[in-house]
Order: C-alpha cells, then sequence, then structure tokens
C-alpha cells in the first residue's frame, strides 16, 4: 500500500527572489517531503535587498482560489503569512470556514528592511478573524507588540505575557519568537495553560531572508504528519538551524540571503 504524501496549502504573498512567502513556504513543504500548494494574497517587488513595493490582491481573488483548492484537495495543514488588508483576513476566514485544519498563522506585518506589508487596521482584522480559527499562531518580538498594544519586549517573561495576552484574545497557542532580542535565541510557547521554552543557537550568517517564513511553514509540516505541537515546533527549529548553517554555502543575493531550504538534500 502506498503511503499517502501529506498535502499543506500556503495562504501568503508572492516573493519573487524566492527566499519568503509562499515561494518560501512551498520551498520548506518540500523539504519536509510535503506536497505544497499556494493560493497567493498579494505581489511583492523585492529581493535580498529589501522590499520596495506590494500589490494587495481582490479579496474575492483569494478567496476563490483557496476555495479552489480545498474543495478539490483538502490540505492535512494551512500556513497563512502575508495578508496584507484588513478585507483579505476576512475573505480568507470566510473561504476556510469554521474549522480549518492544523492552521499555523504567521502574522506578517513589518519586514526587516523595505516597505511595509500590512495597511492599517490589520493587527485587529487578524485577532478578529483569523486568530481565533488558527492552531498556533507565530509572532515575532515586533509582531507580538503590535498585535498585543503593548511595548516591545526585553526580555523572555515579557514575550511570554504577551502571548499570553493573545490566548487571552482567542488563540489556541502561541509561539513568540525571541531571535530579535539579545543573546541566544530563546522562543516562548503559551499553550494549555502552561509556557514551554524553546532554546536555540545563534547562527553566524547574513541569509536570514524568510526564516520566519520557514519556521512556520516547518511547524506546518509537523502538524500535517501528525506531529503534536511541541515536537513539529522542535522539529522546526533543528531544520532551521540547519538551513541558517548553510546557507553561507548557498550564497544568494547581495543583502540578507535566504537559508538553505534543502541542505539536507545536498550533504
Amino acid at each position: 500500500m502506498s503511503r499517502k504524501i501529506p498535502k499543506l496549502l500556503s495562504i501568503a504573498g508572492s516573493d519573487p527572489s524566492g527566499g519568503a512567502g509562499a515561494q518560501a513556504d512551498l520551498k520548506t513543504f518540500s523539504a519536509f517531503g510535503c506536497y505544497g500548494m499556494a493560493a497567493l494574497t498579494a505581489l511583492t517587488a523585492q529581493n535580498t535587498r529589501g522590499v520596495t513595493a506590494a500589490y494587495p490582491l481582490a479579496p474575492d481573488i483569494v478567496a476563490a482560489q483557496i476555495e479552489a483548492v480545498v474543495s478539490d484537495i483538502p490540505p492535512d495543514a494551512i500556513k497563512i503569512g502575508m495578508v496584507a488588508t484588513p478585507e483579505i483576513a476576512a475573505a480568507i476566514a470566510g473561504a476556510l470556514g469554521k474549522t480549518p485544519r492544523n492552521l499555523v498563522l504567521d502574522p506578517v506585518l513589518v519586514p526587516t528592511q523595505g516597505a511595509s506589508l500590512a495597511s492599517a487596521g490589520l493587527e485587529r482584522a487578524l485577532i478578529a478573524t483569523l486568530l481565533p480559527l488558527a492552531r498556533l499562531v507565530t509572532p515575532n518580538v515586533f509582531e507580538a507588540a503590535a498585535l498585543t498594544e503593548t511595548p516591545q519586549a526585553k526580555s523572555v517573561d515579557e514575550l511570554a505575557a504577551q502571548g499570553l495576552l493573545l490566548v487571552e484574545a482567542g488563540a489556541k497557542a502561541v509561539l513568540v519568537k525571541g531571535g530579535d532580542l539579545s543573546g541566544d535565541p530563546v522562543d516562548v510557547l503559551v499553550a494549555d495553560g502552561e509556557t514551554r521554552l524553546f532554546h536555540g543557537r545563534r547562527i553566524a550568517t547574513r541569509h536570514t531572508h524568510g526564516t520566519g517564513c520557514a519556521l512556520s511553514s516547518a511547524i506546518a509540516a509537523g502538524l500535517a504528519k501528525g506531529e503534536s505541537l511541541i515536537d513539529a515546533i522542535a522539529a522546526a527549529k533543528i531544520w532551521l538551524e540547519g538551513a541558517l548553517e548553510a546557507a553561507d554555502a548557498l550564497d544568494m543575493g547581495d543583502g540578507r540571503g535566504p537559508p538553505h531550504h534543502f541542505y539536507a538534500l545536498w550533504r
């Protein structure tokens, strides 16, 4: 009997350079042996040096893409990245229905370099429409502050406090990524009334474009395979560290290049 391949849907913006967005999600799904599909929310002009322009798609087109996929090839997990506008957030929620399976929401708001990827009011729209549908929400330090309307966290305790606020706002589980704090990176998971820390290693490389996309997509891939949330996060972090260690060998672009998504296959 043949083994069924896990199927994942990325709902995200397009990065023509391939380092972030839907393109990075599809690479990550493939790296984990999964079948990837994508519904685009926006077109962007960007490369390793930054984002120069972003053009959100019409909400009905976004919804039509999602409905076409889920009606024919139901995904085992869904990853949502760049949503761009409150109207698109509502369209995504409507297209997915009440109980999407294994939904990971990575609330893309502002890139490290370049133009904003979110219109006014998106934070509140995400909390109202998509946050309650997600099995896991994965904000970074800046996004957690924006979503909770609190000052940017300076410590692990403050990250945990912001994660708890998002759980109280309706999230089932929140992984606040602490890579932008000083010292070794620590991510904080708030779920089921408990807080769990995931310690990592800081990899010396300039090639960090799309790491948030890669991590959340890797977690979604683990969930699609039936792994527990804890195991999926742990495996995703180990994989991402390897992809960052191999990124200098890939050496894409003059700016912040992407991690090496397929490093395990190239060894």
